[in-house]
């Protein structure tokens, strides 16, 4: 047993972890999943500027992600949709309708060019793998130089944990990013390609929530028009919830029709007698016109889950920037370099004829001498020291090249580099500005659209669900069935109640409970009250109980409210074991208490009043009324008021 108990928690910490890492938290280097980062990968490794079907992709990144197509063309297509990365041709789904997209071979694809300087995919700079099936190699996580995380968006669940991360606006992001770099201060907020409202009032940087609501047209006091849509709903999912709002008879609407193509067009006609602000909160309530969002940024950060703010994503991604323009400006300045080297060789070995002294040597050996040694006299002009790579070169350069071998255009070569190293120098020592005027350039080259902000940014008064709701549900109870609750067919009105509220009601027995508004419960005969169970409504009321005890026959008196409670618990006004006789919310009244027969007793009835009593905690013991034995009570007699009292007879 043993054994197979340790067998099964190994692999569950090895699927555990597989899913985490492998499939559905974003890395915060390049803020993608791995079958994003594959099929971007392809698209980089495919890339002729062409449209290219879905299929035809599909089935190349299925060389490096190990599961069906489905995964990667459902995968493939959200990613389209962001409108960063790839230009779709075909019908890519509506994502106002929640229309799907065409199957794979009807729709096409490509690689945006601006992909390329987003991410950077130089293997010096970028770790590569091998794949599953050591085939072929392909990147761990790509050297992005934008928070794409933020951008983007992610939602995943994984074993134990789940991410939720909203999009944000790219040049709100690289706005943020450049004034990290300045060292300014900075704000994001979600910015979602269907529009809507929010509030961001409880964003807390990421962690927290957003209160999302639809845009609308209420111009018209007959009429609605839905313009944008709040995150997370599309057109038919909204049209659904009023729909259903509307027959639970919690919204009055006349009719709703869907209108939208590439905007938002919902039209909602109101009932006769029924006005456009009589009905937007209700919308707001009861519907998908209003929802709450709440965040979760988890991402795989040193390959390990880690959940951090968008300021922190900001700050990290901005030294990464930093970081990856330094590989990049050392990497190409080491190129230019090499190639410096090289010009300088070819211009010593074309000049001073060293190929010349290649012609005597018969063998391997004393051709790299020949060479070698012909450079001795100019090492003062050499960056490096020759190597057997350099002779090689230049021996493979043609006798053709070396007969029309021109000196200025070798000579502006080299001016050329020289202007670049010098430039890179510079640049090197001016990282931060560097990194800024890449920012600057990269935000030029984006689309127009994309630097308008879609979701308006306000506060929103959230809609108190109880608030609209009107009480309009009679709440019965029947004497001869038992039954207490909204669903109850006979007996008689209680009062009007909504869904929402809580009723306490309290049984012939003394024992009450409280609970949502029932639909049905058996309670039994004798109710002896039922009220709402909300703090204002139980402030007022008093509860004046009367109970005997078996053993001796007093009668015990106790006045109390009802301040706490545990909901559809049992509670008993009287200690264990009394009999409750009475129980009244009047706030005075008078009672007779009857006394057994019994020898030289010659007041066998005796008149009290309530009010000489004061009241107690619930938990705390009656006061006895009088030391005699009783065998009946009687209750001043006053006709109970609706939803208040049930006199006990």
């Amino acid at each position: 047993m043993a054994y197979v108990k340790n067998l099964f928690d190994s692999n569950f910490i090895q699927y555990a972890s597989y899913v985490i890492r492998d499939r559905a938290i974003p890395e915060i280097t390049d803020g993608l999943k791995p079958v994003q980062r594959r099929i971007i990968h392809t698209l980089i490794k495919t890339d002729d500027g062409r449209f290219t079907k879905v299929a035809n992709v599909c089935g190349k990144v299925m060389a490096y992600h190990p599961h069906g197509d489905a995964s990667i063309y459902t995968a493939l297509v959200n990613l389209a949709n962001k409108e960063l990365f790839i230009d779709k041709q075909g019908n890519f789904g509506n994502m106002f309708t929640g229309d799907g997209a065409s199957a794979p071979r009807y729709i096409e694809c490509r690689l945006k060019p601006i992909t390329k300087e987003i991410l950077n995919t130089n293997p010096k700079i970028t770790p590569y793998v091998d794949t599953y099936d050591s085939r072929d190699v392909e990147p761990v996580t790509f050297s992005a130089k934008l928070p794409l995380v933020l951008i983007l968006g992610a939602e995943g669940i994984a074993v134990g944990m789940s991410t939720k991360i909203l999009s944000h606006n790219i040049h709100e992001v690289i706005d943020a990013e450049r004034k990290c770099l300045m060292g300014e201060k900075f704000k994001l907020y979600p910015d979602f390609p269907t529009g809507g409202l929010i509030d961001v009032s409880e964003y807390q940087d990421g962690l927290g929530k957003i209160v999302t609501r639809a845009k609308m047209d209420t111009s018209d006091e007959k009429k609605i028009i839905i313009t944008e849509l709040p995150y997370g709903s599309t057109t038919e999912s909204l049209c659904d919830s009023v729909e259903k709002a509307a027959k639970n008879g919690k919204v009055k609407i006349a009719s709703i029709q869907d209108y939208t193509s590439d905007k938002v067009n919902i039209e909602i006609k109101l009932q006769r007698g029924v006005y456009t602000k009589d009905v937007v909160d209700a919308l707001y309530a009861f519907t998908e016109c209003e929802q709450t969002i709440y965040c979760n940024l988890l991402v795989i950060r040193d390959n390990m889950p880690v959940q951090m703010t968008c300021t922190q994503v900001i700050e990290y991604h901005s030294k990464q920037l930093v970081g990856i323009l330094k590989q990049e400006l050392e990497l190409e300045k080491a190129d230019l370099i090499d190639k410096l080297h090289l010009r300088t060789l070819e211009r010593i070995f074309v000049e001073e004829r060293i190929y010349k002294k290649i012609e005597q040597q018969k063998t391997e050996e004393g051709v790299l001498k020949a060479v070698k040694d012909g450079f001795v006299p100019f090492k003062a002009e050499l960056i490096r020291a020759i190597t057997d790579d350099d002779v090689d070169h230049l021996l493979k350069i043609p006798i053709r090249r070396i007969s029309l071998y021109d000196i200025n255009k070798n000579k502006q070569e080299v001016e050329a580099i020289n202007a670049r190293i010098k430039e890179i120098n510079h640049l090197l020592k001016h990282l931060i500005e560097y990194a800024i005027s890449w920012l600057n350039g990269i935000e030029k080259k984006l689309d127009a659209e994309s630097s308008e902000r879609k979701t308006q940014i306000t506060n929103i008064n959230t809609v108190d669900v109880k608030a609209v709701t009107k009480r309009d549900t009679p709440l019965r109870y029947d004497e001869k069935s038992g039954y207490l609750g909204i669903d109850v067919p006979g007996g008689g009105e209680l009062f009007k109640v909504t869904p929402y509220d809580k009723v306490l009601y309290v049984r012939k027995s003394g024992i009450f409970s409280v609970s949502e508004c029932p639909k049905k419960i058996f309670i039994g005969p004798g109710l002896r009250f039922c009220g709402f169970a909300d703090k204002e409504s139980l402030s007022k009321v008093l509860f004046t109980v009367l109970y005997r005890d078996p053993a001796t026959q007093f009668v015990y008196i106790k006045r109390c409210k009802v301040q706490a409670f545990i909901m559809n618990r049992d509670y008993f006004f009287a200690p264990d074991g009394m009999e409750v006789l009475h129980v009244d919310t009047r706030k005075e009244f008078e009672f007779a208490l009857n006394y057994v027969k019994k020898p030289r007793l010659k007041v066998l009835t005796e008149k009290f009043k309530s009010s000489d009593y004061e009241e107690k905690s619930l938990k705390a013991k009656g006061v006895r009324v009088a030391s005699k034995e009783v065998q009946t009570i009687t209750v001043q007699s006053d006709k109970p008021k609706t939803g208040e009292l049930f006199e006990n007879k």
